[in-house]
């Protein structure tokens, strides 16, 4: 059968915008730069893989011929995007060639057989827990700027850890992320049990997935999760998500949480302390965006030095009585780590001038971030 429907534009429109991402990594196989178009009774499904993450997302249509195909998922989101017309319609001629009528545009698409296309994996449909959308959205955002980027040569930073506690009968669960210069954990108290996630001995969710997933969970009121071996499903009732996770250990995180010791205490204003940093990065180095911070009684200052153009300084009061500091730290780590914390006030942590600051407040619950130290 060769297939034949039409799809409103901005159902089919909302689909193509999700799967975008995914199926437009360039790659070796030339099939995962297409969608696979499939109908399903009055639905098509939209699949689209790049062998890490899988995404398959059911619309309604109207069905005049059952088939399937697989057509350039750039371009066909191109010609949707831009058609003025309310409703699209796709029909198969010879060789996987479609005719798209789009009110009074036509376009002729070389689409490629679906029989290319990589199966969707396989899952159990048991074991699935839900959750609220904005739990997972919330952890997500607190972690994803300090995974390490996909250079990084041990790939475990290139992951998020997961890992689910039950405390005092009270469920929790919680994203680890690090690249190796900084670590940011953040945990979340849920209503549903912890004890019907099944997880492994570690969970390691790859950086692309754990971009894909915070999409997943954008405008949508609950989400539906299940963790196998090898790979994380998340799904609700139109979509369903597929995340193949990563096998290695990530670092001891615990252990450098321990070794910092919270007695010495310094408190900051949270937006005066990232409007300072902002100031003083205009003269960091470029790549190690160093900067110093002198601590000393109730006032910290700032400063930065570029060989080429000059240097800066800045004056924050702070509330600090211990022994005066004086550190280096990259001052773009702090920018991220600030820029996600909600708090109008911060603790910072800090036991000498060789030691890695910990950042938290007490506004921003279960959220922790370790920067370490740099060489002045």
């Amino acid at each position: 059968m060769t297939l034949n429907c039409s799809i409103s534009k901005n159902v089919f429109l909302e689909a193509l915008t999700a799967l975008q991402n995914i199926s437009n990594k360039r790659g070796t196989l030339a099939i995962l730069s297409n969608i696979l178009i499939e109908t399903d009774d009055d639905n098509i499904l939209l699949t689209a893989t790049d062998l890490e993450v899988g995404l398959k997302i059911k619309i309604p249509a109207e069905i005049k011929n059952s088939g399937s195909l697989t057509l350039p998922s750039k371009k066909i989101f191109e010609i949707v995007r831009e058609s003025g017309s309310d409703s699209i319609n796709i029909e198969e001629t010879e060789n996987s060639w479609v005719i798209i009528h789009a009110g009074l545009s036509i376009y002729n698409l070389a689409g490629m057989p679906n029989d290319e296309f990589p199966e969707f994996p396989l899952f159990n449909e048991e074991n699935f827990v839900t959750f609220e959308a904005h739990v997972f959205s919330n952890l997500i955002e607190k972690i994803i700027y300090s995974i390490a980027s996909e250079q990084e040569n041990n790939y475990v930073l290139t992951s998020v850890l997961f890992e689910k506690e039950k405390r005092e009968n009270k469920s929790y669960i919680r994203m680890i992320s690090s690249d190796g210069h900084r670590l940011s954990v953040m945990e979340k108290e849920i209503s549903t049990d912890v004890d019907l996630l099944i997880l492994g001995k570690m969970t390691l969710i790859p950086k692309k997935g754990i971009q894909e997933f915070k999409k997943f969970c954008e405008n949508r009121d609950s989400v539906q999760v299940n963790f196998e071996e090898k790979q994380l499903i998340i799904k609700d009732d139109n979509a369903v998500m597929v995340i193949r996770l990563k096998q290695g250990e990530f670092p001891p995180y615990r252990a450098i949480i321990d070794s910092i010791q919270l007695n010495n205490k310094i408190k900051i204003d949270r937006l005066p302390f990232l409007e300072s940093l902002k100031r003083i990065n205009l003269f960091t180095e470029d790549i190690f965006h160093t900067i110093q911070l002198d601590i000393m009684e109730d006032k910290m200052i700032l400063s930065s030095q570029n060989a080429d153009i000059g240097n800066a300084k800045d004056e924050q009061s702070i509330i600090y009585h211990g022994e005066p500091l004086l550190l280096g730290f990259n001052c773009r780590f702090f920018i991220e780590t600030l820029q996600v914390m909600e708090g109008d006030t911060i603790d910072a942590f800090i036991n000498s001038n060789n030691s890695p600051c910990l950042l938290k407040s007490d506004f921003d619950e279960g959220f922790l971030s370790i920067i370490m130290p740099m060489q002045l």
